[in-house]
């Protein structure tokens, strides 16, 4: 499957091991950090996205996940987008402004991780 993932907002700890375990069990992916709203809005408008994982506290942007989920959805109503974030309320609210339910960061390192990340691709197929 060769498909493009947007890491949104991830630290430099997290993001490097979520693009290198995705990356591993996803051959043929291409899986992109993004940590500035000027990147993630030309990726947008270029098309470059089949699935978006916004980090609930994003590093280099304004604001927490939830926020850029509804901007990403307002901007591209079509984008397929999950919260990485543990919390089930922040779960909640990402899913209301119109994300798939997402996952947490303890499912890292984990085969649930990358079962997660096939749905939400799936879920993008046509």
């Amino acid at each position: 499957m060769s498909s493009s993932i947007l890491l949104v907002g991830h630290c430099g700890v997290d993001g490097p091991r979520l693009q290198r375990d995705i990356s591993a069990a996803l051959p043929g992916s291409e899986v992109v950090r993004v940590n500035s709203t000027a990147d993630l809005e030309e990726r947008l408008r270029a098309g470059r996205a089949d699935l978006l994982l916004v980090n609930r506290e994003p590093v280099g942007f304004e604001g927490e996940g939830v926020a850029i989920v509804r901007a990403v959805l307002k901007q591209c109503p079509e984008a397929r987008v999950m919260l990485v974030s543990d919390l089930a309320e922040a779960q909640a609210e990402a899913v209301a402004a119109g994300a798939m339910r997402g996952f947490g960061k303890r499912l890292m390192g984990t085969r649930e991780l990358v079962e997660e990340v096939e749905r939400g691709l799936k879920r993008s197929e046509k």
